[in-house]
C-alpha cells in the first residue's frame, strides 16, 4: 500500500490509504444510487435519474471492490474471505451482504434498461422480472442490502476499537445518509449528462428536496459524531480539537466538506434554485458540489483518525 499523502502524513504511518476512502466512497454511492433507483421507480419514473441510478449501482460497486481487491496487496487471495466466512468479522459480513447485493445489481441494471437493443438475447429473463410480483420481491431486497451496504461501510470502520474517530455508531449512521446523498447527487448529474431525452424536470426538482434533507441530516451527525467523540476522555477532546484545527486536514474539512460539499448546496438551492427552479447548470454545478463533499468526508474521516490516533 501507498501509505504517504503529502506533508499531513508526516507523524504516523497510514495503514488505510486513499483507495479504501474511495472505496468507502463508490460503495455508498452505489447505495444511494440503488435506493433512488427504487425510490422512482416506485414513483413511475422510468426518466433520466431512474436510468443514471440504476446504471450507477452496480458499476460503482463494482469499481469499487476492484480497488479495494487490489490495494490489499494480495488481489489473487481475495477469494479466500468467499470462502472462510467469519460472521464475527465486519468484514466478511460485508462480503457476504455484496456477494448478494452486486449480482442482483446488475440484474435490475438490465431491466431498466430491457429497451435497449444488444439486451435482446435476454428478453426472457427480462419479461420474468417484469412480472410484478418478482419485481416487487427484488426491489424490496435490493433496497435493504441497499441500506445494509451503505450501513456497512461505516461499520468497517467502526470496527477499528483503537481510532476515537472511528469507534462509534455515529459514523455508519452518516455514511449512510451522506452515501444517499451522493447517490441522489450522482443520479441527477449523470441523469442529465448522459440521458437528455428522458429529463423530467418534477422529478429533478423532488430530488433535489430529498438531498436537501439529507445534506441538514448529515450536518446535525456531524456536530453530533465530534461531541460524541469529544466527551468521551481528555484524550478524545484533545483529537477533536487537532483533527479541526491542524493543517491541510482541517482545511479539507471545513473548506471541502463543510464549505463546498454542504453549505454551497443549501445556498445554491435556497437562492439559484428557489422553488426548485429547473437550472440545468446550476443543478449540475450543484450536484458534484455534493459528490465532492462526499468524497472529502470520505477521506477526511479515513486520514484523520489515523494522523491523530494512529493504529
Amino acid at each position: 500500500m501507498n501509505n504517504m499523502w503529502g506533508s499531513m502524513l508526516q507523524y504516523n504511518e497510514i495503514y488505510w490509504p486513499w483507495p479504501i476512502a474511495i472505496y468507502l466512497f463508490l460503495a455508498g454511492l452505489s447505495a444511494g444510487a440503488m435506493m433512488v433507483a427504487i425510490i422512482q421507480r416506485w414513483r413511475d419514473k422510468n426518466d433520466a435519474c431512474f436510468k443514471a441510478a440504476s446504471l450507477l449501482a452496480p458499476l460503482s460497486i463494482s469499481i469499487g471492490l476492484a480497488l479495494l481487491v487490489f490495494d490489499l496487496g494480495k488481489p489473487f487471495d481475495f477469494y479466500w474471505i468467499l470462502l472462510k466466512y467469519n460472521f464475527k468479522s465486519v468484514m466478511s459480513i460485508g462480503v457476504a451482504l455484496l456477494l448478494f447485493y452486486t449480482p442482483l445489481a446488475f440484474v435490475y441494471a438490465i431491466y431498466a434498461f430491457r429497451d435497449v437493443k444488444f439486451l435482446a438475447p435476454l428478453k426472457s429473463i427480462i419479461n420474468t422480472i417484469a412480472k410484478t410480483r418478482l419485481l416487487n420481491l427484488l426491489e424490496l431486497l435490493l433496497f435493504i442490502l441497499a441500506i445494509g451496504v451503505g450501513v456497512y461501510t461505516g461499520f468497517l470502520l467502526s470496527a477499528v476499537s483503537k481510532i476515537v474517530l472511528w469507534s462509534n455508531y455515529i459514523l455508519p449512521i452518516l455514511f449512510l445518509v451522506s452515501g444517499f446523498s451522493s447517490g441522489v447527487a450522482a443520479s441527477i448529474f449523470f441523469g442529465i449528462l448522459s440521458f437528455k431525452d428522458d429529463i423530467d424536470k418534477s422529478s429533478i426538482a423532488t430530488l433535489l428536496k430529498f438531498d436537501l434533507f439529507a445534506i441538514f441530516f448529515e450536518i446535525a451527525l456531524i456536530v453530533v459524531l465530534f461531541m460524541f467523540v469529544f466527551s468521551a476522555d481528555e484524550n478524545a477532546a484533545l483529537f477533536v480539537k487537532n483533527a479541526l484545527t491542524t493543517g491541510g486536514i482541517s482545511a479539507i474539512f471545513w473548506i471541502g466538506v463543510i464549505g463546498l460539499g454542504l453549505l454551497m448546496p443549501i445556498l445554491i438551492d435556497l437562492t439559484a434554485l428557489k422553488g426548485h427552479t429547473y437550472k440545468q447548470g446550476v443543478i449540475v454545478f450543484n450536484t458534484f458540489l455534493v459528490l465532492v463533499g462526499v468524497v472529502l468526508l470520505r477521506c477526511y474521516i479515513v486520514y484523520a483518525g489515523q494522523i491523530f490516533t494512529g493504529i
